[in-house]
Order: C-alpha cells, then sequence, then structure tokens
C-alpha cells in the first residue's frame, strides 16, 4: 500500500532548518537529532518537501496570474492564490534563457522563519474564548509585541533570490539550454544552487520542476550541530537565604560524639529514677 504523508507543522519546518539528517527510508524510523525533531521520518520527509517546494518550484513569467479584485489594490502582498493566465503568451527560448532571470517567479508562498506562510502573533488571543477584559488588559501589558515575519509575495520573480549561503560569487540559480547543436529542439535548464537537485525545465509550450537529491540545502561550512544551552549558574544567596557550608568529617565526628553522650547521660537518669521508686 502506500503511506499518506501527513500535513507539515510548523514546528517541524522549524526544526528542519537546523538539523541535518540522511533519510533512511523507513517512514517510521526515529529522527534522533539536536534539537529534538518533533516526529518521526515521514513528518521530517514533509517538512523538507515544503521547504524545496517553496523555494525551488518555479514557472515562466505571466503563466499565472492573480484572480482580479476591485477592492484589492495589492501587487502580490498577502495573496495566497492564483489561477492560470488563459492569455498567456509563450515565451521564446532567449527570454527563458535570459541570465537576469527576469522571466521566471516563484509560484509558491515563502515560508516564513516561524514555519508558516502567513505570519501569527504568538501572543495573540484566540477571539472565540471568553476573556476577562481587566485581565487581558494586564496580560497584555506583561506581553512584547514581536516583530512581523515578512517575505517576497507570491509570484515574485527569481532574480531576487538571495546568493547562495551569502556567497556574491554564487546566484540562487544558473540557467542553461540543454543543447546548442540543436537549437530548434533545445530547452531551457534551471538549476537551483541553494538545493542541489532541483531543476526546472521549460519550452514554450511547457515547464516543469523535478527534485532528485538528499534533501540538504546547500551550506559551505560543515554541518554543525546546534550547541546545548549554557550550563544555569550556581544560585545567588541573598538576605533571605544563605547557604550552610558542608561539616568537616572532624566535625562529624564531634558531634555524633556529642550525641552519644547526651543519650548516655539520658539513659543514667532514667535509670537513676527507677532506682528511686523502687527505694520509695
Amino acid at each position: 500500500g502506500v503511506d499518506k504523508i501527513p500535513p507539515v507543522d510548523p514546528t517541524e519546518i522549524v526544526c528542519a532548518r537546523q538539523i541535518k539528517k540522511f533519510f533512511t527510508g523507513d517512514l517510521n524510523a526515529p529522527v534522533i537529532s539536536y534539537p529534538p525533531f518533533p516526529g518521526i521520518e515521514m513528518n521530517y520527509l514533509r517538512a523538507q518537501i515544503a521547504r524545496i517546494s517553496a523555494a525551488t518550484h518555479i514557472s515562466p513569467l505571466h503563466y499565472f496570474k492573480f484572480e482580479e479584485d476591485e477592492d484589492d489594490e495589492s501587487v502580490g502582498e498577502g495573496r495566497d492564490s492564483y489561477t492560470v493566465n488563459v492569455e498567456f503568451e509563450r515565451l521564446p527560448l532567449w527570454e527563458l534563457t535570459d541570465p537576469s532571470l527576469k522571466n521566471w517567479v516563484h509560484h509558491m508562498q515563502y515560508i516564513l522563519p516561524q514555519g508558516r506562510c502567513q505570519f501569527i502573533n504568538p501572543n495573540s488571543k484566540d477571539p472565540n474564548d471568553d476573556y476577562d477584559e481587566e485581565e487581558e488588559e494586564e496580560d497584555d501589558d506583561h506581553l512584547d509585541e514581536p516583530q512581523r515575519e515578512t517575505g517576497p509575495a507570491l509570484l515574485t520573480t527569481i532574480s531576487y533570490d538571495n546568493y547562495v549561503d551569502g556567497l556574491p560569487s554564487v546566484p540562487a540559480w544558473s540557467v542553461t539550454r540543454s543543447t546548442d547543436l540543436v537549437p530548434a529542439y533545445a530547452v531551457a535548464v534551471l538549476k537551483s544552487n541553494s538545493w542541489p537537485g532541483a531543476y526546472t525545465y521549460g519550452t514554450e509550450k511547457k515547464f516543469e520542476n523535478v527534485y532528485i537529491g538528499f534533501g540538504h540545502k546547500y551550506s559551505k561550512d560543515n554541518y554543525s550541530p546546534t550547541p546545548p544551552p549554557p550550563v544555569f549558574e550556581e544560585y545567588l544567596p541573598d538576605l533571605d537565604t544563605t547557604e550552610v557550608a558542608d561539616p568537616t568529617v572532624a566535625e562529624e565526628q564531634a558531634l555524633l560524639a556529642m550525641e552519644q553522650e547526651k543519650l548516655e547521660r539520658e539513659a543514667e537518669e532514667a535509670e537513676m529514677e527507677d532506682d528511686d521508686e523502687d527505694d520509695d
């Protein structure tokens, strides 16, 4: 049978960005890592698929378009859906292989650092829950408003993509023709340098995105796991609490001797009281 991979969770994407694991092929295999991954291999696989798709699914310019909405004056910002442009005019090969990459756009939403496509304030209250207004105002005073996370809008050209791992000499994409010997049958081939194994081919008639790789993003440095948090400092004494120094062996023996002497003295006094009672 075919196992259906569950939907991805934002916490899984956040953690997947901090680890690097090879896939075993067993969807139920544990993912042993630090930070601990909140799931098994099928969840890690789904998180990587989401990351790769968001970064490498591209299409020719104007192949998709936003649905016309007279009330919405934004251009791509905040949009999460589009439709196929039936009036799309096919682009010639020389435009598809233009080194400026202005004729290719992302048609998958950008994933924000919090692991979502749409920003959600983690401190916001659920409007469906009942809250006491006074308590809510007091709680809001103690909560810092987080900085809103933003990213490239939908259908943004890939020419705006950042350099790979901050290297100015390595662009996010490389474009070439499949052949120069038979131009009539050549297709445009784009290779993602951020995600090795991600390719897109396109002609005047169609395009497609494919990925054949290990599911790892390129990194100029060797992978190093996230270090554990620093060790907690020793408790700092204050005026109300003080830490007593441990006694030495000699002090312990002297204390035991005193307690033993006290017990013996109490036993002698008890015997003397019993003798007095017998005499009476």
